[in-house]
């Protein structure tokens, strides 16, 4: 019987440190409106309005600072701020607290039996979440002509940065905040994430004179509020989108395994030439990872929309009570599960499903090897390695992002990746 605790510290991630806002005036990339052209990226390709050319901007005298400001600078070819992505200033350390229990037991000569507790709690992650969100409530309240002065645009979603005029002549230039209309979807890269893994641990390992095998099971749950900096966090509660973290496999089992074929038992005049044979294998049978919904139609009028191709959109969806109707058999082609279980959310909500809460196809795979060693002397011999993967080239609807979960999709609800075919490899090793 064993147990143990500890405390790991880690060090903040350095992108957090050395990120350069990206937008100019503070970086020299700059993200042009969609949908543009290659050749007019200033010029929004839809209605031909021109946005701007930020680029190039008159360089500061050398003197300018914070307290003696260049009064001949024009921001205007800046403002709004967009897509700047920069760390908080309260941001400490990530640290991680582990604990386990274990038994161990011979249940007879040559097998062990191990049953553990293992779990982990993290606190202090990266998170990445919007530094000016729009106000949900104040778009609400500016969203019906009746609400708006005549001829005043009305807001609702993308609407975050417009100027509005309410009926008691009230003007909102955006709904954004704490920062204003000076800046749009900027975030920040704050350490306020936390995350939590329990699991069971369950291995049998049997060694005999030929063959060697282990069994092994692990029934774990991992949760966090972002699995990664892709995941957007909401602003106003963090909590909001705690859910299932996207590496999460709730059932693993794996069974590996080395056999030394006796074939040289079956005729000593042979044993030379069929002799020293050894198969090898890994075995798993597990669930899948979860299923990550998203949503891009900013329903809710918060404008946490993605910096980049690996983020994602805040908004998830509404979950509308019907069943999910996982299907065990993805090769029909029919939807893994019922789109009709999920909607857009209500306006001004992030919608009532989680993030991440049923998880995708499972996997069933088998890798062999088959294995001999050709002895020349104690300490040189040749090695000839046959090698499978996916020996019988069973497809794997298995995966991240095996199925589509972007409400906003034509193939949402839809098995859209495969893990490899088979592979097949021979390889010769000499060792000396």
């Amino acid at each position: 019987m064993r147990a143990g605790y500890g405390i790991f510290y880690s060090v903040v991630p350095g992108a957090s440190l050395a990120y350069d806002l990206p937008q100019p005036p503070y970086g020299l990339s700059y993200t042009s409106p969609a949908p543009s052209l290659f050749d007019q990226p200033y010029r929004t390709a839809s209605d031909g309005s021109f946005a701007g050319n930020p680029f190039p901007f008159d360089v500061p005298p050398l003197n300018t600072t914070k307290s003696n400001p260049d009064p001949n600078q024009s921001f205007d070819a800046f403002l709004p701020i967009n897509g700047a992505t920069g760390p908080n200033p309260n941001n400490t350390f990530p640290y991680n607290e582990q604990y386990f229990f274990s038994i161990e037991r011979e249940l007879r000569s040559g097998t062990v039996l191990n049953v553990s507790y293992v779990g982990s709690q993290a606190h202090h992650l990266l998170l990445t979440y919007s530094v000016n969100p729009g106000n949900p409530a104040l778009c609400l309240a500016l969203s019906t002509p009746q609400s708006v002065a005549p001829g005043s645009a009305t807001c609702g979603p993308f609407g975050e940065s417009g100027t509005y005029t309410s009926a008691s002549g009230v003007v909102y230039h955006g709904t954004r905040g704490p920062f204003g209309a000076a800046l749009g979807n900027d975030d920040f890269e704050g350490s306020f994430g936390n995350s939590s893994y329990n699991s069971l641990q369950v291995s049998v390992r049997h060694t005999t004179r030929d063959l060697t095998f282990q069994l092994g099971y692990t029934y774990s749950k991992s949760i966090d509020e972002a699995s990664a900096l892709g995941d957007t966090a909401d602003p106003f509660d963090f909590k909001q989108t705690r859910a299932l973290s996207a590496w999460d496999i709730r059932h693993n089992f794996v069974i590996s395994y080395d056999y030394r074929l006796p074939f040289r038992r079956l005729t000593r005049k042979w044993s030379p030439l069929i002799g020293g044979w050894e198969l090898s294998g890994i075995t798993r049978a597990s669930t899948g990872f979860p299923v990550t919904l998203k949503s891009n139609d900013d329903n809710s009028l918060q404008g946490s929309i993605p910096n980049g191709v690996n983020n994602y959109s805040l908004d998830i969806g509404q979950y509308t009570g019907a069943p999910l109707n996982l299907n065990g058999n993805p090769r029909n082609g029919l939807p893994y599960f019922n789109p009709a279980a999920f909607t857009q959310a209500p306006l001004g909500t992030l919608g009532s499903a989680s993030r991440r809460s049923f998880y995708g196809p499972g996997a069933l795979n088998f890798n062999i090897s088959l294995l001999r060693n050709f002895n020349f002397s104690e300490t040189k011999f040749l090695q000839l390695r046959i090698e499978s993967f996916n020996t019988f080239n069973h497809t794997q609807f298995f995966g991240p992002g095996a199925v589509q979960g972007n409400i906003d999709s034509p193939l949402f609800g839809q098995v859209v990746k495969t893990a490899d075919a088979r592979v097949m490899q021979l390889a010769l090793k000499y060792t000396f």
